[in-house]
C-alpha cells in the first residue's frame, strides 16, 4: 500500500474517530427517567434500551476505528489479523476500519449468530 493510500485511509479513519467520540460522549439518552403514567415509564425503558444499544454499538466502532490507527502506525494495516493475506481495497475501502479479510469474517460473524460450541479460534484456524 502507498503512503498516499495510508494517508487517505489514515484521514478517514481519525475524521470517523472524531465523529464517533462525539456520539458516545453524548449519554443523555441513558438517564432514568421516572414518571407518574406505567405506559411513559415503558416508552421510556424502550428509548433507554434503544440508546443503550447504539451507544454500544458506536463504542465498539470506536475501538475498531482507534485499532486500524494503531495498525497504520505499527504498518500492519490491510493485512487480516487471522490469516496474514492482505484485505482487499474495495473491502478496505467500504470498511477501513475491518480487522480481517472477507473470508475470515465471514466465519466470525457465523461464529456470533451461530449456537456452534466450537471457539471462534478454533473456527479461524479451520478456515485457514
Amino acid at each position: 500500500m502507498t503512503k498516499n493510500e495510508l494517508k487517505k485511509f489514515r484521514e478517514i479513519l481519525e475524521a470517523k474517530q472524531a465523529e464517533l467520540v462525539l456520539l458516545v460522549r453524548n449519554r443523555d439518552g441513558i438517564a432514568i427517567e421516572k414518571s407518574p403514567d406505567a405506559l411513559d415509564e415503558v416508552q421510556h425503558a424502550a428509548e433507554r434500551e434503544l440508546a443503550i444499544r447504539n451507544l454500544d454499538r458506536e463504542s465498539n466502532l470506536l475501538r475498531n476505528v482507534r485499532a486500524a490507527l494503531r495498525r497504520i502506525g505499527e504498518g500492519t494495516f490491510g493485512v487480516c489479523l487471522h490469516c496474514e493475506e492482505d484485505i482487499s481495497p474495495k473491502r478496505l475501502a467500504a470498511v477501513p476500519w475491518t480487522p480481517f479479510c472477507i473470508q475470515c469474517q465471514e466465519i466470525a460473524d457465523r461464529n456470533q449468530v451461530g449456537d456452534s460450541s466450537e471457539s471462534f479460534d478454533e473456527l479461524m484456524v479451520s478456515a485457514a
